[in-house]
């Protein structure tokens, strides 16, 4: 692509849509082990992340580490091309003009909002997922959505929405520390060097291969990756928490309906999920963000806001390689 080249919209969605959709698949295991690891009713069945690993292939075959997955990827395309789109936006309308560099806070901020515009998306899909990862009996992603939808309307889809909000303004600190990343090796390795194709996406710079770009590329998006997460875990583990409960005026009735009817199996796993005995609202734990940290910290300590924190750092680091690394093949081989 030479210098006066404007990138193309059209290559830069598709890219998007198909590295979200690798980078999935590559840290999805992870993530499943790491919901485990938060939800109370699972937590204590696994001593390490190997061991978690190695129980759910072992109790629920290698699919296990995949369950739940299809929700994430139905909306991956619409996810990541709002990701891009408003951040896109939220940095243009902060620059003079087109050509001028962003400052590291004008790329702070502007992620940060596009995580709150993400989470439009991000709550429903989580919640589908966490239900179904939290399940050890088969489900599917269209089962679970209808029966939320069924018992709860709307409002129970975006059940977790306000930590969901919280957690997706990591996007603050993914993105600045992937700029900072590429400008601090771009900057060793050459006075001259270009930005890669993925800034060209996210900054409208001009784009010029050079023999540090893959290196730089794949580096940025690993700390990228881990920085986002360390910021804004805590979040997760409530969120986490949130939308792997029912909602309280759910829980009052001495006698609760099962989610699925199609079989036993499904009667007795998701029903394991919620509690069958009567349950104030006032009292219920996970009712808000606010009691969901208050009663996690009385009842379990600080570390239990790093639950998981292990997996999901291990998984950060190829996730985030694997995501601008197929963004860049793809939108090459477009170009």
């Amino acid at each position: 692509m030479n210098e006066s080249q404007e990138p193309n919209p059209t290559v830069d969605f598709v890219a998007g849509t198909i590295g979200g959709a690798a980078s999935l698949v590559v840290g999805f295991p992870f993530d499943t082990v790491k919901v485990r690891f938060q939800n109370p009713e699972f937590a204590q069945r696994y001593s390490s992340t190997m061991n978690a690993f190695t129980t759910i292939v072992r109790e629920e075959r290698f699919v296990g580490l995949f369950k739940g997955i299809t929700s994430p990827l139905a909306a991956v395309a619409l996810m990541n091309g709002l990701v891009f789109a408003s951040y896109r936006f939220l940095l243009s309308i902060q620059l003079n003009n087109g050509g001028s560099m962003p400052t590291m806070s004008q790329i702070a901020l502007a992620g940060a909002g596009c995580g709150v515009i993400s989470s439009i998306i991000t709550t429903p899909t989580e919640l589908i997922k966490i239900r179904q990862q939290s399940l050890v009996t088969p489900t599917s992603a269209k089962q679970v959505a209808w029966d939320i939808f069924k018992r709860s309307g709307v409002r129970g889809l975006y059940r977790g929405g306000t930590s969901t909000i919280l957690r997706d303004s990591g996007y603050g600190a993914y993105f600045w520390a992937y700029e900072a990343t590429c400008r601090y090796l771009n900057s060793r390795a050459s006075s001259t060097a270009r930005s890669s194709e993925t800034s060209l996406v996210v900054h409208e710079f001009d784009h010029q291969p050079n023999v540090s770009s893959w290196t730089t590329l794949l580096t940025a998006g690993a700390v990228a990756g881990v920085a986002g997460w360390m910021f804004t875990f805590p979040f997760d583990v409530v969120k986490t928490r949130i939308q792997g409960t029912e909602s309280p005026h759910l829980t009052q009735s001495a006698s609760i309906r099962p989610l699925l009817t199609s079989s036993p199996a499904s009667h007795l796993g998701l029903s394991q999920m919620y509690s069958t005995k009567a349950t104030p609202s006032s009292h219920h734990p996970y009712r808000t963000t606010w009691s969901t940290i208050v009663n996690s910290y009385r009842s379990e300590g600080m570390p239990v806001f790093f639950r998981g924190l292990s997996p999901t750092l291990i998984r950060a680091i190829p996730v985030n390689m694997a995501t601008f690394a197929t963004f860049e093949a793809v939108a090459h081989a477009l170009s």
